[in-house]
């Protein structure tokens, strides 16, 4: 097998408020490929899609289940990599004004960095970090 990682997609329970706090709170460019089902976004190196978690279930042959936001931790964090810890506090802001829920305020961390998390409207958790040890393009 090759090793790459193309595609991530988030079963949301609102497509419409998953697709306008990713294009028009977080700012990420939306893809012409989106259309009223799916939202796709390119971003650095992989591709962010949203589909319903309904639709998502279904089409990995699943049970959908029910979505919380008090559901605890789902096993899976997105992260973010930005190049200062002054980045780390302005995109927690920015997502916070988005409607995303701030779960840890940025901090130094353990391993020698700075990092915060924020859950989306979904409750899908997004570590922003500024990791002096590792490169951003």
């Amino acid at each position: 097998m090759e090793p790459r990682l193309s595609l991530i997609t988030l079963g949301v329970s609102d497509l419409d408020r998953a697709r306008q706090f990713y294009a028009d709170g977080l700012g990420l460019p939306l893809q012409p490929q989106s259309s009223d089902d799916v939202a796709f976004f390119a971003v650095s190196g992989v591709w962010l899609s949203l589909f319903s978690r309904e639709a998502l279930a279904e089409d990995a042959g699943v049970p959908a289940g029910t979505p919380s936001e008090d559901v605890g931790f789902r096993g899976i964090t997105l992260a973010h990599n930005v190049r200062t810890e002054a980045e780390v506090e302005e995109l927690l802001a920015q997502a916070e004004r988005a409607g995303a829920r701030i779960v840890k305020s940025a901090q130094a961390t353990s391993w020698g960095g700075y990092s915060g998390y924020f859950a989306d409207p979904d409750g899908f958790l997004w570590e922003v970090a500024h990791n002096p040890y590792f490169w951003v393009e």
